[in-house]
């Protein structure tokens, strides 16, 4: 398939990619094998509730090379517009997937974020799980990073010889930073948001019923109540009446 022609619908004003599990996979480890610097957002509730009161996070949500459906209103939404059967593309889920092919096809991962002790937990999770997997882990500082010291990421991730830049740096600063360094890193650069948490263990991700039927915001809510009721009620709100809006026109 071409990599750069797509079909995409709109989700309260974000551009996201109708395809398949296997078009994203074909069409992510093209641009890997080729060298190509390309950036992935992984669009959720979150995310597009966030790109609609934000224009310059929205320009870099429309901005990336792909946008996959992450979430089952995002993919449900879809849908509505004619993408038929339509499926949900999860950051871990992706993240997965690729890391089985990338063992397989000898393409080297970057997991760049979060911090060491998880990345200590993720590595030897993948190692066990893919031995073959050639894979470098980086936790940055929290803080803003200066123009030196973005630099020096830039050129050990460049002289990693990776492929796959996996980032974990959280929404919305995972998409700027991959916009930011689209051109600079020769490299499948994909925003996973948690996914560096769920498969290191540190967090424990929703069932898969609970995943399959969209309720997996439901299963972090209980998780960390604390940390993301206000978020859930916000955007889950915020999401519905946009939606609305838009599937009737208004």
């Amino acid at each position: 398939m071409n990599s750069d022609v797509r079909s995409t619908g709109k989700v309260l004003g974000a551009h996201i990619d109708a395809l398949s599990w296997d078009d994203a996979m074909a069409r992510l480890l093209g641009w890997a094998h080729a060298r190509e610097s390309r950036y992935v957002t992984i669009c959720n509730v979150h995310v597009v509730v966030s790109a609609s009161r934000d224009a310059a996070y929205r320009a870099v949500i429309n901005g990336s090379d792909m946008a996959t459906p992450d979430g089952a209103p995002v993919a449900w939404m879809l849908r509505r517009q004619g993408f038929a059967n339509q499926p949900r593309i999860s950051g871990p889920d992706l993240m997965w997937a690729l890391c089985e092919r990338a063992a397989a096809e000898y393409i080297p991962i970057y997991c760049y974020g979060s911090t060491d002790s998880t990345l200590a937990l993720l590595e030897d999770r993948l190692r066990a799980a893919f031995p073959d997997l050639r894979m470098m882990m980086e936790s940055p500082p929290f803080r803003a990073l200066s123009a030196e010291d973005d630099a020096a990421a830039v050129d050990r991730i460049s002289t990693s010889g990776a492929r796959i830049v996996f980032v974990g740096l959280g929404c919305p600063k995972q998409e700027r930073w991959m916009a930011e360094h689209r051109g600079r890193i020769d490299a499948v650069m994909i925003g996973v948001g948690a996914a560096f948490d769920f498969h290191a263990g540190t967090v424990r991700r929703a069932p898969a019923w609970m995943r399959d039927n969209g309720l997996e915001w439901l299963h972090r809510l209980l998780s960390e109540p604390g940390r993301l009721w206000k978020r859930y009620l916000v955007t889950n709100t915020l999401f519905i009446v946009g939606a609305a809006r838009q599937l009737l026109g208004k």
